[in-house]
């Protein structure tokens, strides 16, 4: 079973998207900060299959998060996805440059989400 890093400071949002993605078959991991999503990348008993952060979050950014999370062992070639209401190239940039996958604008509509989910994650 592929595993999803999920990181988001609404828990309504954390909470609609953990359903979608458990109900189509994958384990979830919830954080509602970017630094709890880095101790949950470090205590990992395996690597995740994806990492998906908000953009805007307290303390560290979704950005920032990916690029610390890009200098640990186990997540140096995981797939990381933002998603946020931000549509700014110019954060686009930043997020590609810290090593970042993808971007996913809110609302993501669930079928689209799993559609880039299978591009992004080998065999998913």
């Amino acid at each position: 079973m592929k595993s999803i890093l999920l990181v988001d400071d609404s828990p309504t949002l954390l909470m609609s998207m953990a359903s979608v993605l458990e109900r189509s078959g994958f384990a979830v991991t919830k954080a509602a900060t970017g630094e709890e999503g880095l101790d949950k990348i470090r205590g990992a008993a395996a690597p995740f299959s994806l990492i998906i952060t908000d953009y805007n979050m307290p303390g560290i950014n979704g950005v920032e998060m990916v690029r610390q999370a890009r200098k640990l062992p186990g997540s140096r070639f995981t797939p990381m996805l933002l998603l946020t209401t931000e549509s700014e190239q110019k954060k686009r940039d930043d997020a590609k440059a810290a090593g970042a996958t993808g971007w996913l604008v809110k609302p993501v509509p669930s079928d689209k989400l799993i559609q880039v989910i299978k591009q992004v994650v080998p065999g998913a």
